[in-house]
């Protein structure tokens, strides 16, 4: 591997401290005792408590830490049997159709999507709120999931699955035995990708919330919209540290796959 020039890693270092100043200089005066951000007071952890002893807070973020879970789980499912199920299309033209349209809804702007669900929920009398939320989540992760477990499914060698049917194995065993843990890298990525969507999302989220249900990040946009308070910074540095955390789990599990031996199915 070519080591980086100097001048590559300077460009490097500048770039990444243009995308992380402005979130350190948010969790900087999160520990402000003065109420602005134009001069540092002094340390404290008030804001903080604050946000932990708002009853309201604390719903909301369990609203948002149950869709984030639920909705992660079900397109995990949802993802992997759809990626199995495109890289087993024997038909060459669907499986790149099947591709294409499931690329679109990465790259499709978040607000067409939010918008569409908004019109589709409407037309068929679904209220907004925990359902609906849901449903989109669900809707737009599942994509996600399908493109981070297809390069495993890919990289597998039919052998093993036409050694598993030699030795008697049913399409379940296959499955369940051979398949499953050989992509289960690819199965860990698309979970954890998709629970930081799903914590991260607003613009979806936006439309598609109701009257009496909210995600973080709507509560954090309209106390935004309220003025600026050191509040807002403690609950933004608590969701980057948990986005962090998520980050950071999906390395460990991918570096600890990456370092078992013999990333075959197991015995049948």
């Amino acid at each position: 591997m070519a080591k980086l020039s100097k001048s590559a890693k300077l460009y490097l270092v500048v770039v990444f401290a243009i995308l992380y100043a402005p979130i350190f200089y948010l969790i900087f005066y999160s520990f402000n005792s003065g109420g602005t951000m134009s001069s540092f007071e002094g340390f404290t952890l008030e804001h903080y408590g604050a946000v932990f002893n708002d009853t309201r807070l604390l719903i909301i973020l369990m609203n948002t830490v149950i869709i984030a879970l639920l909705s992660s789980l079900i397109s995990t499912a949802i993802g992997v049997l759809g990626a199995i199920g495109i890289v087993f299309l024997r038909n060459r033209k669907t499986r790149n159709a099947v591709l294409s349209l499931n690329t679109i809804l990465i790259v499709s702007p978040d607000v067409i999507i939010g918008a569409s669900f908004l019109i589709l929920f409407t037309m068929i009398g679904v209220k907004l709120g925990f359902a609906s939320v849901l449903i989109s989540h669900i809707a737009f992760s599942i994509p996600i999931v399908v493109i981070m477990v297809l390069p495993k499914l890919q990289e597998m060698s039919g052998s093993l699955i036409d050694a598993a049917t030699d030795l008697g194995a049913s399409k379940r065993d296959i499955l369940t035995r051979v398949i499953i843990p050989y992509i289960k890298p690819g199965i860990f990525a698309g979970f954890f990708l998709a629970l930081t969507y799903s914590l991260d999302d607003f613009a979806v989220t936006f439309f598609v919330t109701g009257n009496g249900f909210s995600t973080l990040s709507i509560e954090i946009y309209s106390m935004a919209r309220a003025g600026i308070t050191l509040t807002i910074n403690a609950l933004s540095a608590l969701i980057f540290v948990v986005t962090l955390g998520l980050v950071l789990g999906y390395y460990f599990f991918n570096q600890r796959a990456g370092q078992t031996p013999g990333t075959g199915g197991a015995k049948l």
